[in-house]
C-alpha cells in the first residue's frame, strides 16, 4: 500500500504524482528527459516551468545536481491555416 505523501502531484498539468516519477527513478530515468518520456510530466501547459524543479531535486538525491542535463525545450506551436502561406494576391 502506498503511502499518503506519494499521492502528491509533482506535475498538475499531466497530473503526475510522486509515486510515479520515483517510480520512473527506480526503473533507470536518470534525466528530465527520461522522466518526461516515462511519466509525460513536463509535458503539459506549462511545459515544465513548474515541476522542472521539483523533479531535478528528486533526480539529485540519487545523482550529482550538477551532472543534471536540461531537458528538451518544445515550446506549443500554432496552428496556422494554408492561406497565411500563400500569397494574398491570388485570393484577391
Amino acid at each position: 500500500m502506498s503511502n499518503t505523501a506519494d499521492k502528491i502531484y509533482i506535475c498538475r498539468c499531466e497530473e503526475v504524482t510522486k509515486e510515479e516519477i520515483e517510480k520512473a527513478i527506480a526503473e533507470g530515468a536518470q534525466t528530465l528527459s527520461g522522466i518526461k518520456k516515462r511519466t509525460h510530466a513536463g509535458m503539459g501547459l506549462c511545459q515544465g516551468r513548474t515541476c522542472g524543479k521539483l523533479i531535478s531535486g528528486m533526480l539529485s538525491r540519487q545523482q550529482d545536481p550538477a551532472q543534471l542535463l536540461p531537458p528538451t525545450a518544445r515550446p506549443p506551436v500554432r496552428a496556422a491555416k494554408i492561406k497565411e502561406y500563400l500569397e494574398e494576391d491570388q485570393y484577391e
